[in-house]
């Protein structure tokens, strides 16, 4: 229930700002967005967005499980996380709106930077590469909904660590983002590939992470809104986790950034862990 209220909250919020209408911008946030990316992909010395990249300076996670940190003696709960990720084409069509074949990688990593007593040791670190095909079908839906965004390709996540501590998984994943103003809202399906139960160190990460995540962003003015749910009605509200941010503008290029997460699958090595997180630091990129 306490996923569905803020949820609620969040897009509730969105959507009494789009009914003031003062948006501050000529096109909607997501078609700007998508043309901006369009102009980096012919140009040498520009790294193409993809997920938010940001850094937060203190991040406080209110359960560090022992088991999966032995070896880095007693850990602090405030630590820095940050997350870069980037894409690039590798062929894209002359047209905007047809196909276009990109690689991307994102990095997220857990540091216990003030963490002198055990030379702040970097405690978890997720890899992700991915390369997959997108379009934009730009079909309107009514009600003001248009589909902007289409893609599949394929994902690998892994933590590089060794037994009994490797978490790793592939998967299949497609996305289908839609627009309404300045409201942009993903669906995110995906099937997982599935490994020798022997070989397999997570086998049961499906029953945490589910099928799929829902993502909407929400831009006003020059803030960015976004929350995620995942795994909750799948899951009925047993296993899922949901995660926010707000990120407002402190320069020209760098944004303050804020960011909740409560659930299941803060990272790879907390997959089968309930965790709450808050975090406050800056952002390069958002997803608006």
């Amino acid at each position: 229930m306490k996923y569905l209220l803020l949820a609620a909250a969040m897009l509730s919020t969105a959507a009494i700002a789009e009914q003031v209408g003062d948006t501050g911008a000529d096109n909607a946030a997501l078609e700007q967005r998508l043309a901006d990316e369009r102009e980096t992909y012919d140009n040498p010395f520009v790294i193409t967005a993809h997920k938010p990249t940001y850094i937060l300076l203190g991040n406080y996670n209110d359960k560090l499980s022992a088991e999966n940190y032995a070896n880095y003696g007693e850990l602090q709960d405030v630590e820095i996380k940050f997350q870069f990720s980037f894409k690039m084409p590798v062929w894209s069509a002359q047209s905007q709106y047809g196909p276009s074949l990109l690689f991307a990688y994102s990095q997220v990593s857990y540091w216990q930077a003030y963490n002198k007593a055990e030379s702040s040791p970097f405690r978890e670190t997720n890899y992700e590469p991915e390369a997959f095909l997108s379009w934009r079908p730009n079909y309107q839906l009514g009600a003001g909904w248009s589909v902007q965004v289409a893609q599949i390709g394929f994902v690998h996540q892994s933590n590089g660590r060794s037994e009994p501590l490797s978490r790793s998984w592939n998967r299949v994943k497609a996305s289908v983002t839609l627009e309404r103003g300045n409201l942009g809202l993903a669906l995110v399906p995906w099937l997982r590939i599935p490994e020798d139960r022997e070989e397999d160190n997570n086998y049961d990460i499906i029953d945490y992470l589910g099928h799929g995540k829902i993502l909407a962003a929400y831009k006003w003015h020059d803030h960015t809104f976004s929350m995620m749910s995942r795994n909750n009605l799948e899951s009925g509200f047993s296993k899922g986790a949901i995660e926010g941010s707000w990120s407002f503008p402190l320069t020209s290029r760098v944004k303050g950034y804020v960011q909740f997460f409560s659930g299941y699958g803060n990272n790879l090595i907390e997959y089968n862990q309930y965790n709450n997180t808050v975090g406050i630091g800056i952002a390069l990129t958002d997803w608006l």
